[in-house]
């Protein structure tokens, strides 16, 4: 099982200071940067590989933004898991409908959809995509999917 460290970004005049939990403090200029300047603060301070852990960096904007920003990420993130939901019933549906024998034209109407979609849901199974929030619903450079 990999570490965590959590990282508070805090504006400042020149970028952005990454209080890193438990290790230190580093700076970037823009958050696009800090997950890198992380990486290598604490693979050289703890002695261990940058990709060897995970991150996951808490900016902190100010001014009542930061409850809003959580709000917001917490709808999206219910949100999506909606639309995975409707999506997986929908295929599901799809599926019950072409065993019936309706056509993919008839599929596409009943179904409120186009016959490329049709075939897209009666097609092949593709793999899912993974929307991934961390457990306070902050915005993290670990959410974005990046890696080492």
């Amino acid at each position: 099982m990999s570490t965590t460290y959590k990282v508070r970004a805090k504006r400042w005049a020149r970028g952005w200071e990454l209080y890193i939990h438990e290790v230190g403090v580093t700076q970037s200029r823009s958050l696009g940067d800090a997950e890198a300047m992380v990486r290598d603060y604490i693979a050289l301070d703890r002695e261990v590989s940058s990709n060897s852990f995970e991150v996951d960096i808490i900016p902190e904007v100010g001014d009542g933004l930061d409850e809003e920003v959580v709000e917001v990420r917490r709808q999206v993130a219910t949100a999506a898991e909606a639309q995975r939901r409707a999506a997986e019933s929908l295929r599901a549906l799809a599926g019950r409908l072409k065993a019936k024998g309706l056509t993919g034209k008839d599929m596409a109407v009943v179904l409120g959809v186009t016959p490329q979609r049709v075939s897209q849901l009666v097609g092949k199974p593709r793999k899912p995509s993974v929307t991934a929030i961390g457990p306070s619903g902050a915005t993290s450079r670990r959410l974005a999917g990046r890696r080492g």
